[in-house]
């Protein structure tokens, strides 16, 4: 990663510009220097092949003057623009800023629009369908890359589409998501639970809150080893939202199903992250956004 945070290449960039610009320079003042010798019928003398003699013919003056222009532009270009290392030009520009004016001028120019949005809760505009075409589009740009453009997740991503959510599928809790964000760890736990065969004997167990398939045996053994796990999801492995421990008694599996699957995840643990919205979007865009995640799964009447 250091090759990324020094300012190595900044100044190598930097270096080749300006080496560029002072070689065109050179070349002009050498060209301008030097004489060609050349004969009566304006040739330099040089032939090639018995016949094919070199004319001497200059450069038109437009081609030079254009040239000349290109290498002050260059010039002045680097001046007023941050180009040079750490220099940041006379102007002061930065992409950063640029998008950020861009950004603010399309809010104030939405701002007429969003206001009609936020008068009303997430559980009413979700039925608006003005505002679920924008809350789609809003959750294209910032959600789909994870959760999918159908919301419906895929592994080590919650769908948004169905009933169970960990940390509550109320407008707040969706609302309290968008703008904090959530890190969810599940601590490595097979040295709580005890030996491998231990672990397995809870994996078995684990599978049979939920009907899944599994050794019945092994998940007797194991419901004494559960112990260790109801601290957060529960004596009956309902899930905990507050903690956001997911519910182990239903048929719903984040990271993968099966006595391997759950084997892994007591051994090794998992931290996942849902960054957080607020800043990046307005407070009206994460309204509009609310109301559409909510609509994903209470379904509402949409009407136009």
């Amino acid at each position: 990663m250091s090759d990324f945070t020094s300012n190595f290449w900044s100044l190598f960039v930097a270096g080749i510009s300006v080496v560029s610009i002072a070689a065109c320079l050179l070349l002009l003042w050498i060209t301008a220097r030097k004489k060609v010798p050349f004969q009566s019928d304006n040739t330099t003398g040089h032939v090639w092949d018995e016949d094919l003699r070199e004319m001497n013919n200059p450069l038109p003056i437009w081609w030079v003057g254009l040239f000349i222009l290109t290498v002050l532009f260059s010039i002045g270009y680097l001046v007023v623009y941050p180009g040079l290392g750490s220099y940041k030009g006379t102007l002061g520009w930065t992409q950063v800023g640029e998008y950020e004016g861009e950004v603010t001028e399309a809010n104030q120019a939405l701002a007429p629009l969003y206001a009609n949005f936020t008068a009303l809760p997430p559980e009413k505009l979700a039925g608006n369908a003005q505002a679920m075409a924008v809350g789609e589009r809003l959750f294209m740009n910032n959600c789909a890359q994870c959760h999918g453009s159908d919301a419906r997740g895929s592994k080590g991503f919650p769908n948004l589409a169905d009933a169970d959510w960990l940390h509550g599928g109320s407008a707040e809790k969706i609302s309290e998501t968008l703008h904090q964000g959530r890190i969810g760890q599940m601590p490595p736990m097979a040295a709580a639970v005890g030996t491998p065969d231990d672990v397995k004997n809870v994996a078995n167990y684990v599978l049979s809150l939920s009907g899944s398939p599994h050794d019945s045996l092994r998940a007797a053994l194991g419901k004494s080893k559960f112990g260790v796990c109801a601290a957060c999801h529960g004596v009956g492995g309902k899930g905990n939202p507050a903690l956001g421990a997911p519910n182990l008694s239903d048929d719903i599996w984040l990271h993968g199903w099966g006595e391997a699957a759950i084997v892994a995840m007591v051994n090794n643990g998992k931290t996942n992250q849902m960054p957080a919205q607020q800043g990046k979007l307005t407070e009206a865009q994460i309204h509009v956004l609310t109301s559409y995640v909510w609509g994903l799964s209470n379904k509402p009447a949409v009407t136009p």
